[in-house]
């Protein structure tokens, strides 16, 4: 990642790389145990709603009790508990986060919320440090290239975010929350539907006094001891009309503020608030049995204003990317499975404090065409989108996958696409820093894959090949790097035996610069751990519950050159559930048990030993 302009008792437990590996020793046997995934069902894989277990792509879906689950942790620490995801955070809740899906940038993860694109332009990354997840229903992540069907940013994958939506008759939440470092959250929403009408309403209100963000070892002098807390307000509104019975009108809309402190030095804070704003209109219906279209009118806002600062590099004043978005959709039902026709104009607009960049805007024009079906036991999804960008000009990306079940317990699976990326306005632009003549990165991607489905068991593994040009380098005056290769291995599990849900994944990652002549030939991309292993389990009977999780990730390195290390860690998280009644519940939940001290980033540390109380209500 390397340095960016602003945007902004006794008790130990420690899992190392040996605890890793011995544990790929015991997998075989848990996996022997028992258990059947429920079936679950993917909009944002093809762009239509499709059964999970008829797509060859790597899927999770994140239900609306994991998310209760994760009391505590930020969105980036409860995305990293899927396989093939790791996150990177410049301190606790409110302060900046990077996710990488399998060993890829940060910025080559796109971010929706509700279908509306959610990112910085300056930065060149999803925004996913202002999100409030009480407002949110469940996540979607789809691992692999998607730029075949989304355009720019969906390089290694998207990560979907769906927000509440009103069920038939009256419908209530309500949360209260107090936890470590003064932590305290009230939430509450309200949902109506009678068929016709539907409305959901939903507010959040978090404030914690948190930790100090960085430690000693902070590079640019930036450590100061002292708590940097964040305060959040949040709302979230969805409307939505069917005037026939096959057609519905939504609009959606949210908006999301924190204040956040940042150390700028011995005695020193900086102070930054937040903004992220979302709104969008869309119709979708049946024009005739088989044939049904969708159109949409989004925009969204993410602004960054310094309030103060110590820093004589950062400039007061709000950096913004607007970001709107036309987009019509339909899709068919032919011989061949269903096909899809995607029409899509985006605009992204910036601004910073002081002069403008030499270029602060851009506008996208794409088409897009998706086909997925099956037939004996073969399952095919295609994709082909051809992007025209009022910078660099036209790019085509293409995608294709197929499946077939060799048994009705196994299935093999194959995939290759093509993505790109554009350079931010930063690294294009930002003075004294960007280098206007970058170009757009582009890859090249490969997949096999391996599942095994029974009973209330299901297991994949899959291995994985990206290789991408004009890899855009970290720090100062970026250039393209002609290579960048990084392939993995990955084997999950889901399962249920009894009362117990069970889950696990082991992940091998191979990040590296593979430009030959290049000072860092051979080096592993920063910030990205080569080795991760996540255990879950949950158990319910009667009115109590309880669960557990590990994670454990191996060293990484803060730099390309990778002689500044970063040593591994593991986190125990446990929680305990009581239904005091058919709406109430009562939660303790505590984090990192052990008390880990552990950094993601050089000189910035993440949280210690945490506990949190949590009463909810809910009506149906």
């Amino acid at each position: 990642m390397g340095f960016m302009p602003a945007r902004g008792a006794r008790l130990e437990v420690v899992l190392s790389l040996s605890s890793v590996r011995s544990i790929r020793v015991f997998l075989p046997l848990l996996l022997c145990t028992a258990v059947q995934a429920q079936q679950q069902v993917s909009i944002t894989a093809t762009r239509v709603a499709t059964p999970v277990n008829q797509l060859v792509a790597d899927v999770s879906v994140i239900d609306r009790a994991a998310i209760e689950r994760s009391q505590g942790r930020t969105l980036v620490e409860l995305l990293s508990q899927q396989a093939g995801l790791q996150f990177a955070s410049n301190g606790g809740l409110g302060k900046t986060a990077s996710l990488f899906i399998r060993g890829l940038e940060a910025r080559h993860t796109l971010l929706l919320v509700d279908g509306i694109r959610v990112g910085s332009a300056t930065v060149g990354t999803p925004s996913l440090d202002n999100l409030p997840l009480e407002a949110v229903d469940r996540i979607e992540i789809v691992r692999g290239p998607l730029s075949s069907l989304y355009g720019s940013g969906a390089f290694g994958g998207v990560v979907q975010v769906f927000t509440r939506q009103a069920t038939q008759g009256v419908s209530g939440n309500a949360k209260l929350a107090v936890g470590s470092n003064r932590y305290g959250q009230a939430a509450g929403g309200v949902g109506f539907g009678d068929g016709t009408f539907d409305a959901t309403v939903q507010v959040q209100h978090t404030d914690t006094r948190g930790l100090s963000a960085t430690n000693p070892q902070a590079p640019f002098g930036n450590f100061n001891p002292d708590d940097d807390g964040f305060r959040q307000n949040a709302g979230s509104l969805r409307l939505g009309w069917r005037p026939l019975a096959d057609w519905r009108v939504e609009l959606l809309a949210l908006q999301s503020t924190g204040l956040t402190r940042i150390d700028d030095g011995l005695g020193a804070d900086a102070r930054a608030e937040l903004e992220n704003r979302l709104a969008g209109l869309s119709v979708r219906g049946q024009l005739r049995p088989g044939l049904n279209t969708r159109l949409s009118l989004t925009e969204s806002v993410d602004a960054y204003d310094t309030l103060a600062s110590a820093s004589a590099f950062a400039a007061l004043g709000t950096i913004e990317t607007r970001s709107r978005q036309a987009a019509w959709e339909t899709s068919v039902e032919t011989w061949l499975g269903r096909g899809l026709l995607l029409l899509e104009r985006t605009s992204e607009k910036v601004g910073r404090p002081g002069a403008p960049f030499a270029v602060s805007e851009r506008d996208i024009d794409a088409v897009a065409l998706g086909l997925d079906g099956a037939s004996a036991g073969h399952v095919w999804q295609a994709s082909l989108r051809r992007d025209r960008n009022s910078q660099f000009g036209g790019v085509t990306t293409a995608a294709l996958a197929w499946g077939y079940a060799l048994t009705p317990a196994w299935r093999v699976g194959a995939s290759v696409g093509s993505s790109q990326t554009l350079p931010s306005f930063n690294q294009l632009y930002f003075p004294g820093f960007g280098s206007p003549n970058l170009l757009p990165e582009e890859g090249k991607h490969g997949e096999l894959s391996l599942r095994w489905t029974t009973g209330e068991h299901s297991l994949r593994a899959a291995w994985y090949d990206y290789r991408y040009t004009g890899f855009i380098s970290s720090g100062p005056q970026p250039v393209n790097l002609p290579k960048v290769d990084i392939d993995g291995i990955t084997l999950s599990y889901e399962g249920r035996w009894r009362n117990l849900d069970l889950r696990a994944a082991v992940d091998h990652t191979d990040p590296r610069n593979a430009t030959l002549g290049n000072a860092n030939f051979g080096k592993q991309l920063a910030r990205r751990a080569k080795q991760a292993l996540r255990l879950g389990a949950d158990w319910q009977a009667g009115a109590w519950s309880a669960g557990a999780s590990v994670m454990a990730f191996s060293h990484r390195f803060e730099d390309a050159a990778n002689r500044q290390r970063l040593g591994g860690y593991g986190t125990l998280d446990l929680r305990v559930d009581w239904a005091l009644s058919p709406v109430a519940r009562l939660g303790l939940k505590l984090n990192n048990v052990g008390g880990k001290a552990y950094s993601t980033v050089l000189g910035y540390d993440q949280p210690g030993r945490e506990g949190f109380v949590t009463l909810r209500y809910l009506l149906r």
